[in-house]
């Protein structure tokens, strides 16, 4: 049994959480086509043009974040396969939309929830509306990224859905996987699931998409941490997911 999530959840979450942006975009549209008939022709021709590329973007990425967080499977889980009695670490960056999903999904497994998020570091005032809406699960750890508090080879899995992104500097995600690889058996996997820095987010998010990461950086961050690419699997156009192993399996 999986566990439902709610008409539209996924597009509502990103309106609610960025209500302010959403909120401002609006009342300068408004504003300027107010004024519109007052200006230049010249002016207004380039307000035109301003007009409708902001429309466009803003109704393209709620389409499409419509698609990926609220149609298109993502919260299946469905590479997350033959998991049953296995020790799982899922870790997030303060917003956690799928460890109950796994102790539906995987009940005879043992589930740890940690949780990176810092008030100093993660300012953004829509994870903080997000982990208002969206408290952490009452066993959910804190953690720091450079030193995650368990002992090596604890954990057969190693989950990170769409928070690696949010460590901002190079040295610190690179130490954040050496821990994951740290703390990962053996042979056990390490799962990353993000969005990409390439010409699909572009299209879907425009200048957003430089929140997130190239694969070249990625496959840059995983090789320094001793880790190599097992499998790559693409969720949606928008989203891929990387089936990490430790390098030789050595570690």
């Amino acid at each position: 049994m999986e566990i439902a999530r709610k008409p539209f959840q996924g597009v509502l979450n990103i309106i609610w959480f960025n209500w302010h942006f959403y909120l401002i975009a609006g009342f300068l549209l408004l504003v300027l086509f107010f004024i519109h008939d007052l200006l230049p022709q010249t002016i207004q021709c380039l307000i035109f043009i301003f007009s409708i590329a902001t429309s466009y973007t803003i109704i393209i990425s709620l389409l499409i974040s419509c698609y990926v967080y609220d149609f298109s499977g993502l919260y299946h889980l469905g590479w997350l396969e033959n998991h049953d009695n296995k020790k799982i670490l899922n870790i997030n960056a303060g917003f956690d939309e799928t460890s109950t999903i796994i102790r539906c999904k995987y009940k005879n497994s043992s589930l740890s929830i940690c949780d990176f998020y810092d008030p100093q570091k993660h300012t953004e005032v829509s994870i903080k509306r997000a982990r208002k809406a969206y408290p952490p699960q009452p066993d959910t750890i804190s953690v720091e990224t450079k030193l995650l508090p368990f002992n090596d080879h604890t954990f057969d899995t190693t989950l990170a859905i769409l928070s690696a992104h949010e460590i901002r500097e190079e040295e610190e995600r690179i130490q954040f996987f050496k821990e994951l690889n740290r703390i990962t058996t053996k042979n056990g996997q390490i799962i990353v699931t993000e969005h990409l820095r390439d010409w699909k987010n572009f299209l879907a998010y425009n200048i957003g998409f430089l929140h997130f990461y190239s694969k070249a950086t990625w496959m840059k961050t995983f090789e320094k941490a001793n880790l190599t690419i097992k499998k790559e699997l693409g969720v949606t156009p928008f989203i891929r997911t990387f089936i990490l192993e430790k390098n030789g399996n050595t570690n």
